[in-house]
């Protein structure tokens, strides 16, 4: 119904960005410029947007420094871990994905989000 009005998306396409209680913080469903964009706050999404790729920049050049400090010391850098996923091969076709590895439903139940980033 009305769908000519809404892009001739689906159902489905048109909630995948509803708000969900109890999510992590680092849920894309949060970013805040985002919000602002759908509330069609243009100029105050683009200032956040801008606000947040900056951040993520200065995130990107402290891992870059701290790995060349610990080249240069010798040492190992393991960079960033994702908290709920990890890389492996898969066996069957060679390619590396991404394999949940748990974690994120417990966190979920318990509310427990202390060993998420503060990304936004």
């Amino acid at each position: 119904e009305n769908a000519e009005n809404m892009y001739f998306f689906s159902d489905l396409a048109l909630t995948l960005n509803e708000p969900e209680e109890r999510v992590a913080p680092t849920d894309s469903r949060l970013r805040p410029d985002q919000r602002l964009m759908e509330s069609g706050r243009w100029d105050e999404a683009n200032v956040e947007k801008q606000r947040l790729e900056e951040k993520q920049r200065a995130v990107r050049r402290r891992r870059e420094a701290e790995a060349v400090e610990a080249l240069e010391e010798g040492k190992d850098y393991e960079g960033y871990i994702p908290l709920w996923f990890e890389r492996k091969v898969d066996a069957v076709t060679g390619e590396l994905i991404c394999v949940y590895k748990g974690g994120y439903w417990e966190a979920k139940d318990k509310q427990d989000w202390s060993s998420c980033p503060d990304i936004f």
